[in-house]
């Protein structure tokens, strides 16, 4: 049977406190609402469809590159109309309605509540909460069967006292659904329109009502505010610290560890504490990360090393690397095996060669380093010349003398040598030694200035 997933996305959002729509405040480093159509592409869903309303031109240009269905519901009247807004645009098979602002419901929660649903009966996500107040809550008959969900604003003494709530979550058909929409009412508290308003339809009709509950109450969690938003966000980076861990990876501290993104790690890892992960990562056997460093959209190779505070932007590395402490590697960058970047070295575009070595405060931007080549401090490529970006290339063995400018474009031979605060603008031969620096002047005896006194004031 055909599922169709409708998201609802269309709240302001106002105890957020904040002009950005809620369902885009990022948990994990992605939008609440994107962790949601991922869940529900997992479940290879036929069409997603999400309601937006407030930010609608904000929420359609972030979700750009997914292929959903949007439907603006232009009044906020309820849950109900929400999903209303939507009814034309479903097609014949299952329906499962979810929450853009309840971002880590599991795909296999789901996948057990669809399997609930056929034309006979529809099924209900529900949660049992210590202290409910606020949700709306289950009410079953003598029987045990779910027959309505009383919201809490609505619900009398003895119906507050149930544990039992409701979730929001909840899959039926597109015919049950089609003909149990067009008789909701807003005879309520709020004056809207309530989806849940259809359990007590389903029951009265004889359609059975199906519950489920999350593997925990985490799932089901939605953001309303800040502190909500900072407890999803622990809660998700401490189910990843998990899996990590039950995968072989040791983490100083568990609670001090952001993935935003997918961390893929090899045997014996070590990730000391204040680490952050986004994008694609993929870290060797035998990496260690010290800690408070960055690495974003990159490829560590094992045994490699990277020390405190270092920054990995769309980097690869092979095997036995070092990095840092206080190293900046740039998009393009690539280490071979056994290369050192060191601490305040910044790198962009660079091909490091086996065995070479810039160990400190130096720029190597656009070039190609050979193999042992050792670059002194200082260094940098002047590789842009206002319009245009130039490359240097050092042949194998080369040594560059500290506080060396190679103005590139530029080609440093084999074995050649460099001397320290030389300024290079033509090639350098193989095995050759260059020195551009102003020459030396020396005077013996020479009177350094000095101040003059200050001249007593007169009386």
């Amino acid at each position: 049977m055909a599922l169709d997933v409708v998201i609802l996305a269309a709240g302001q959002g106002t105890r957020m406190r904040s002009a950005t729509p809620k369902v885009l405040h990022p948990v994990a480093g992605k939008p609440m609402v994107r962790h949601v159509i991922d869940t529900a592409q997992a479940l290879d869903a036929d069409r997603l469809h999400v309601v937006i309303g407030h930010g609608a031109d904000r929420v359609r240009e972030r979700l750009a590159d997914c292929p959903l269905h949007f439907v603006v519901q232009a009044e906020q009247n309820g849950t109900g109309h929400a999903v209303a807004q939507a009814l034309d645009g479903l097609g014949d098979g299952k329906v499962l309605v979810l929450y853009g602002d309840v971002p880590l419901i599991r795909r296999d929660t789901l996948a057990a509540l669809l399997d609930e649903v056929d034309e006979r009966r529809m099924a209900l996500l529900t949660v049992t909460l210590a202290e409910p107040t606020g949700y709306g809550r289950i009410k079953r008959n003598a029987r045990g069967e779910a027959v309505a969900i009383v919201e809490h604003k609505d619900a009398s003494d003895a119906e507050r006292a149930i544990t039992e709530c409701n979730t929001g979550i909840m899959a039926m058909t597109a015919d049950q659904l089609r003909r149990w929409l067009p008789r909701l009412s807003a005879d309520n508290a709020q004056g809207e329109y309530y989806l849940t308003d259809v359990i007590a339809m389903a029951a009265a009709e004889g359609t059975a009502i199906a519950t489920a509950q999350p593997a925990s109450p985490t799932e089901v969690e939605g953001v309303n505010n800040r502190v909500q938003l900072a407890r999803l966000e622990r809660a998700h980076q401490w189910a990843e610290a998990e899996r990590l861990m039950t995968d072989g990876v040791t983490l100083a501290d568990p609670a001090r560890l952001d993935v935003r993104g997918r961390l893929r790690c090899g045997r014996d890892v070590e990730i000391d504490v204040g680490c952050v992960f986004e994008g694609e990562v993929e870290l060797g056997d035998g990496v260690r990360v010290g800690p408070y460093s960055v690495i974003r959209d990159s490829r560590v190779g094992p045994g490699c090393v990277v020390e405190a505070h270092s920054l990995l932007d769309g980097a690869t590395l092979d095997g036995d690397c070092q990095v840092g402490p206080f190293a900046r590697l740039r998009p393009g960058t690539q280490l071979s095996r056994h290369a050192k970047v060191g601490n305040f070295v910044e790198t962009k575009n660079a091909r490091i060669g086996e065995g070479s070595k810039i160990n400190h405060l130096s720029y190597v931007g656009d070039a190609r380093l050979g193999r042992d080549v050792n670059v002194g401090a200082g260094t940098i490529t002047c590789n842009y010349d206002g319009a245009h970006k130039h490359h240097t290339e050092i042949g194998d063995g080369a040594f560059i003398g500290s506080n060396t400018a190679l103005v590139a474009p530029v080609r440093v031979g084999d074995g050649a040598t460099i001397g320290a605060g030389s300024t290079i603008s033509r090639n350098v031969d193989d095995g050759a030694l260059a020195v551009a620096r102003g020459r030396q002047i020396t005077k013996a005896d020479w009177p350094r200035p000095r101040k003059q006194p200050k001249s007593e004031s007169k009386e």
